[in-house]
């Protein structure tokens, strides 16, 4: 098995098979990150450029991190210092980092489909870390490999999803990792920000948060997205916390050992409570950890290919 020169624009359509692999090869890879020496000539020679046209904590810093980690040279594009604002075309300055000799991109764009789009224009590797309301396959592969390490498997785990579910990019990585690796997934949220369409991908769509908690191993908490949502799609804070917030008395439907995972940023005590994201039952700082392991597997598979990765120095 081997994805090898390939592409990551998202989950939709990833094998099973792939899917272990990345998540086999990350396993490897996070006794790296836990070591003291956490340099790896894996990517020696090799470059990778962070193309963000959104702001981002996580998802670049950990991108940065896990090329580097494997010896690669790492060039961060700031959009907003960049001949973008002299009016240079996103594809011209594709074909001016291009020229340069990168071997990949990470891209993450407001506009549905950017990475695809970079993808056809020029010819190094493209990772989409987060294009619009999309798909986000990294952060829904570390979610996979948080889940998988905390409960031993993903068969058969009721996962609940709750929150800002149209405009959520994590929202769909995250259904289609999960339903080729056996999961149970349900959706809640109010039915402004979850169409009842969405069923459509093999998911229960509930519009009571009670009812799809009900037994859940797992919770992942989504964003509320103001910056894509506009206005209108719910009348105020205070009544989503209330219906729709995760707080400690809510998790009393779930299991005893029910995992919280939340993507970040988050909006404390809008759709998660402070008790609930610093609780017991949280794995969000471990997420964040995890991110770079998943990502580093991501580099090293679609670069260099192989499970027989060796992490000797």
């Amino acid at each position: 098995m081997s994805i090898k020169g390939k592409s990551l624009f998202g989950l939709e359509g990833v094998g099973k098979e792939d899917l272990e692999l990345i998540l086999r090869v990350a396993e490897k890879m996070k006794t790296v990150v836990n070591s003291d020496n956490k340099k790896l000539p894996l990517l020696h020679g090799k470059s990778v450029a962070n193309m963000f046209f959104e702001p981002s904590t996580r998802t670049r810093s950990s991108f940065e991190l896990a090329a580097k980690y494997l010896g690669a040279d790492v060039l961060n594009f700031t959009p907003a210092i960049s001949s973008l604002v002299k009016g240079e075309s996103f594809r011209d300055t594709l074909l001016t980092v291009t020229a340069l000799g990168v071997d990949a991109i990470v891209m993450r764009h407001k506009q549905e489909g950017a990475p695809f789009f970079a993808g056809q224009c020029v010819d190094p590797l493209i990772i989409n870390a987060g294009d619009g309301a999309h798909e986000h396959p990294t952060q829904a592969l570390l979610d996979l490999f948080t889940i998988a390490e905390v409960k031993g498997h993903i068969d058969g785990l009721k996962v609940v999803i709750v929150g800002d579910i149209d405009h959520g990019r994590v929202a769909r990585s995250n259904i289609y990792g999960l339903k080729t690796l056996g999961a149970d997934v349900h959706l809640v949220g109010p039915r402004t920000l979850l169409q009842p369409e969405m069923a459509s991908l093999g998911v229960t769509v509930h519009y009571d948060l009670a009812e799809a908690l009900e037994n859940a191993d797992v919770i992942n908490v989504l964003r509320i997205q103001k910056e894509r949502q506009g206005s209108g799609f719910f009348p105020g804070d205070r009544e989503y916390a209330s219906l729709f917030g995760i707080h400690r008395d809510r998790l009393q439907a779930a299991k005893k050992d029910v995992l919280i995972l939340h993507p970040g940023p988050m909006n404390r005590d809008l759709e998660i409570g402070t008790d609930v994201c610093y609780g017991a039952h949280s794995a969000i700082q471990e997420q964040v950890k995890n991110g770079i392991s998943v990502r580093m597997a991501v580099l090293y598979l679609t670069i260099i290919g192989g499970d027989d990765v060796d992490l000797t120095r």
